[in-house]
């Protein structure tokens, strides 16, 4: 039986329905909101694993082409491997919910949400959210949610909460806020410079949506719910559990300490190697195993935390604000465009930009239409970087950290018109204790600034961590921890990445372990992530703070001009010939914008330059008086047709070749020849009559008081020159050094 709830939101209804589609499936929701539809579902494996220390959760976001009417392009029409976009979707609907089930379920959970429609104007990604939530909090799979996700924009000054694609688009801030109804839980999103006042306060708005869309799917589970399957709780328990603390304790409390991540992940293996021996008859049972290894996680867990808040004393020995050692170095390969090698504490990332032209620009192809971008931002995370084996590849931790690295620079990138070139940054980390994503946006600024990109701003970035003592609420003990290591991200309750200039955030992104944050906490956060992002950009300026005057010898020229819209056809030619042979015969490549804009790549300054010059030449009406260096295409015996601009051909007349009368035109030129020659007439014909330079005086007069009219139509039919037209010939013969007869 359907079953439906509504709300209104900005004017339009948004749909939640079960029970009328994909009714097999655990749960299932169909949301719907103006244009655009989802479809979510939620299945659980009928087996449980007792004893699961994760929750084997996968979801799967998809959009499907027909959605916007449109057939895939490419050679293969379906639907196939994720794209960038549905991974990062999927991402933003994992991240939130993940915390909320539970580990005993011990059964695998699949989550798809699959975007049916889409009306180009409302992004059906935070629908998807919506609709995955909802699937699960009405299924029979334990879940402590609901969720609700909302985009929240900064458009003209004021905030609007799940915004259009053209308020995205014109928007000073956009944020993906996800939450529950006790707080904000996941905040992911991009600015330009704004201040962290106004984070804040676009995070309390979001919320009060989210409580909203939280209520909604709550009277969706009162109406159609199902009752939730048991947990598979364990019947196990670890044996002298008390004796292996006591003799644990005190020995993994010194190793937690230890100088460096490598000393202290070798000190603890050694103490918990060291107390196994004592009790390795009962851990021959792979439960009891189990459970000794996440004894030994709790106590770590334990000792950090406690730790900080009582002595306010990390594992590496720093205080709550202090930054590691950071080091900044570029130019530390020879042929790229730019490079750079950022250092902090024992996160390393080497970074390297390339730029390219119009012809590597990133297309996309998908359900909000075709677009083009010219700065791209890949991020590798190779399993060397922390000491380990593994596949090379590009999962979607490297996709997910590549695009908060990218949004966090890209609003200080130049604009196409400003920097024409296409610029792609590559980070490869090449160690790992904390932040690389971060350590990719501040190693990003270096490497461009090097390659000679004109950058607005320098922009650094900063991860942050929270460790409390309760709720997290007033009164609650607390320490927010400054560019924090990976013990501290995987043993806290808060991973928080802040990125910007010295003016303001560009990135962000926040995930919350506990049940929400007070406002307090937040904006203590933010205060002190500003001062650390200060700090490291202060010492990234000590090594360079503005662009490279040249760029690199390495990379293409470009060259770009402005013609008349109306000059775009002479320039690309019947069949694109002009354009061609431009192209061949300077080595360079041309691309031509609706707006009059040609752009040019060349290997070098001069070929490109030298192309520009023939363009402007296309682009260009001759201009009588102007002198012009020509190439003698044929010859003829009353004279010589010179091409002055490409395409465009004039005549000079036998009589103005030479100050002295000469026999015939070969005495002076031949074809292929470069001669300068000066546009003396443009006839009512349009044809160009020209006269050789050493044929005149300095003011321009004929030699030998030769006055006839070259390029103008004899009597036996031949024509002058003019435009692009070809010219006829004469059913006679002209006698050298005669004119013409009219």
């Amino acid at each position: 039986m359907m079953q439906k709830v509504t709300l209104q939101i900005a004017g339009k209804d948004l749909v939640l329905e079960t029970g009328r589609i994909a009714k097999q499936a655990n749960g299932s929701v169909f949301a719907q909101y103006a244009g655009s539809a989802v479809i979510a579902t939620v299945c659980a494996s009928s087996e449980s694993v007792e004893g699961l220390d994760y929750v084997p959760l996968t979801v799967d976001y998809n959009e499907k082409y027909y959605a916007a009417g449109k057939i895939p392009g490419g050679f293969i029409k379906r639907e196939s491997r994720p794209k960038d976009k549905e991974i990062l979707v999927s991402r933003l609907i994992d991240r939130p919910m993940r915390p909320l089930f539970e580990k005993s379920f011990g059964r695998e959970i699949q989550l798809v949400p699959t975007t049916l429609s889409t009306d180009q104007v409302n992004p059906p990604d935070m629908l998807a959210i919506i609709a995955a939530s909802a699937a699960v909090h009405i299924s029979d799979i334990p879940f402590n949610g609901p969720i609700a996700g909302v985009r929240v924009c900064q458009v003209n000054g004021e905030l609007v909460v799940n915004p259009t694609y053209e308020q995205i688009e014109n928007s000073t801030l956009e944020i993906v806020v996800a939450g529950t109804k006790n707080g904000i839980t996941m905040v992911e999103g991009g600015a330009k410079e704004v201040s962290e006042n106004l984070m804040i306060e676009a995070l309390e708005k979001a919320h009060g949506m989210i409580l909203e869309l939280c209520a909604l799917q709550e009277k969706l589970r009162e109406i159609a719910g199902k009752n939730k399957l048991p947990l598979a709780v364990s019947s196990y328990s670890l044996e002298n559990s008390d004796a292996i603390r006591k003799a644990a304790y005190a020995k993994l409390e010194a190793a937690c300490f230890l100088a460096t991540k490598q000393e202290r992940h070798e000190g603890i293996k050694a103490v918990q190697s060291e107390v196994a021996a004592q009790y390795c008859t009962q851990l021959e049972d792979e439960n009891q195993k189990k459970f000794f290894n996440a004894l030994f996680e709790d106590m770590q867990y334990e000792i950090l935390r406690s730790s900080i808040l009582n002595n306010g004393r990390r594992v590496d020995g720093r205080g709550t604000e202090d930054i590691r050692n950071i080091t900044c170095e570029v130019g530390i390969l020879a042929r790229t465009h730019g490079s750079a090698l950022f250092t902090r504490g024992e996160t390393q990332a080497l970074v390297v930009t390339t730029l390219g032209t119009v012809f590597d620009e990133q297309v996309y192809d998908d359900i909000e239409g075709d677009k083009r971008e010219n700065f791209m931002l890949h991020y590798n995370f190779p399993p060397y970087s922390v000491g380990e084996t593994g596949r090379l590849g590009t999962g979607r931790r490297e996709i997910g950290h590549g695009n908060l690295a990218r949004r966090s620079l890209e609003p200080m990138v130049p604009s196409k018109d400003d920097f024409p070139y296409t610029v792609r940054v590559v980070s490869e980390i090449m160690e790992s204790n904390g932040s690389s994503s971060m350590a990719s946006v501040c190693g990003g600024t270096l490497s461009m600034l090097h390659a000679g990109v004109p950058m607005k701003k320098p922009v650094a970035g900063i991860a942050m961590g929270l460790i409390t003592e309760g709720a997290g609420g007033p009164g609650d003990r607390y320490a927010v921890l400054s560019d924090i290591l990976g013990e501290e991200d995987h043993l806290g309750d808060m991973d928080f990445k802040v990125a910007g200039t010295e003016d303001g955030i560009t990135g962000f992104q926040m995930d919350i372990k506990i049940a929400g944050v007070s406002p307090e906490i937040m904006s203590k956060a933010l205060d002190q992530a500003k001062r650390g992002r200060l700090h490291i950009l202060s010492i990234m300026n000590q090594t360079i703070s503005r662009p490279a005057e040249q760029i690199s010898e390495y990379a293409p020229k470009i060259v770009t001009l402005r013609i008349d819209i109306d000059k775009i056809g002479a320039l690309i030619g019947p069949g694109g010939k002009n354009i061609k042979a431009l192209c061949e015969q300077y080595s360079v490549k041309i691309n031509t914008e609706d707006d009059g804009t040609v752009t040019i790549f060349g290997k070098n300054t001069k070929d490109a330059e030298d192309a520009k010059i023939a363009v402007m030449g296309i682009a260009s009406d001759p201009e009588i008086g102007r002198v012009y260096n020509g190439t003698v295409k044929r010859i003829m015996d009353f004279g010589a047709f010179v091409e002055i601009l490409p395409g465009k051909e004039g005549l000079v007349h036998i009589s103005k070749l030479s100050r002295q009368r000469i026999a015939q035109v070969t005495d002076v030129v031949k074809e292929g020849q470069e001669i300068p020659v000066k546009l003396t007439e443009i006839d009512k014909m349009g044809r160009l009559n020209l006269s050789y330079i050493d044929a005149i005086d300095p003011d321009g007069a004929a030699a030998d008081g030769a006055s006839s009219s070259a390029g103008s139509e004899d009597s036996n039919g031949g024509r002058g020159a003019g435009g692009k037209g070809g010219f006829g010939r004469g059913n006679r013969d002209e006698r050298p050094g005669n004119r013409p007869r009219r």
